[in-house]
């Protein structure tokens, strides 16, 4: 099914907050230099399942994991792994775009200061604004607040700020549900374009835009307990013209969800 090198691997992975169970059983193979989407209803674990890919689980307090994460064949949970380079190689952009009250260069420029990355700094923040396809947009505004740019080039901005860092996954949870439609016709264009470089994963309730990105499609549910399982997965044309699984063409067709 999967012919391309594998990013990152799943191995019956599961997640609880406290006593309570958010991910049972997850098994998924995600490959390299493709969108996946990661899709379901509400509660079902798409973002935990998400987060779990760059340990920011470890940042809930009571949250514990069993199972695997593999990144690049690696255990991401080995005791000697570090989480700050974990989610340094594995980018993440969240639901609501959240720019720091600085200035746009600022920004952009702050993670590679933070983690002491030598170079110029200045060539960097371009060539991140660049590849997030904002620098013709804001090029004579690099030192104004990035608060005054809408809310479409805040998003753009944050994952220049991802890009600045040079990971090598960008993980998109809900990326443009905050955003009008022009403004989420370029995040997407921008993740079709990003793809040629990095692999991506995005968690969407959109199965339009599920459709019109992704390669490979995660179709996840809640059971009776509410741990979230993975139903079925593969490319994602096939889960959308000929899903296995009655589940999974009742969610995409609308008859549940």
């Amino acid at each position: 099914m999967i012919h391309a090198t594998v990013s990152l691997e799943a191995k019956g992975l599961e997640l609880w907050y406290g006593k309570f169970q958010a991910l049972r059983g997850i098994s998924v193979v995600i490959p390299h230099n493709q969108i996946t989407a990661i899709i379901g209803p509400s509660g079902c674990g798409k973002s935990s399942l998400l987060r779990c890919f760059n340990r920011m689980n470890d940042l809930i307090p009571g949250s514990r994991v069993k199972g695997e994460v593999l990144f690049d064949g690696r255990s991401i949970y080995g005791a000697d792994v570090d989480p700050t380079e974990v989610r340094y190689r594995i980018g993440m952009v969240f639901q609501k775009p959240n720019p720091f009250p600085k200035s746009v260069f600022d920004n952009v420029a702050f993670g590679p200061r933070v983690n002491g990355i030598q170079g110029n700094l200045e060539e960097r923040v371009e060539h991140a604004l660049r590849r997030a396809a904002l620098w013709d947009e804001i090029k004579d505004r690099l030192h104004k607040s990035a608060m005054q740019l809408s809310g479409g080039q805040q998003q753009r901005l944050c994952i220049a700020r991802t890009l600045a860092l040079e990971p090598e996954v960008i993980l998109m949870d809900e990326p443009c549900s905050a955003l009008d439609p022009v403004a989420t016709l370029k995040i997407e264009d921008l993740m079709k374009s990003l793809v040629e470089e990095y692999t991506i994963v995005i968690v969407t309730h959109n199965m339009q835009q599920a459709g019109r990105v992704s390669d490979m499609a995660a179709f996840l549910m809640m059971e009776e307990d509410r741990a979230g399982t993975l139903v079925e997965y593969g490319p994602t044309a096939q889960l959308f013209t000929n899903p296995k699984d009655k589940r999974t063409e009742d969610y995409i067709t609308g008859r549940i969800g």
